[in-house]
């Protein structure tokens, strides 16, 4: 989890932006988890995730 109130984390992972629902055009933030390494870098990035399967995909990953 991370707190960024002034979207400079959000925006430089490209997770800030238009979304619909309902018919409803807002700006919000993309259900996206990263697997990033020691150094930094992103091993892993899981865009559009289904909520049932995800912690299950990421413990697969992981091991």
């Amino acid at each position: 989890m991370l707190c960024d109130e002034s979207k400079d984390t959000l925006q430089a992972y490209g997770v800030w932006g238009k979304k619909k629902f309902m018919g409803r055009e807002y700006e919000g933030i993309f259900r996206n988890t990263y697997i990033i390494d020691e150094k930094g870098i992103i091993e892993k990035a899981y865009k559009k995730v289904d909520v049932k399967s995800h912690a299950q995909d990421i413990l697969e990953d992981l091991q």
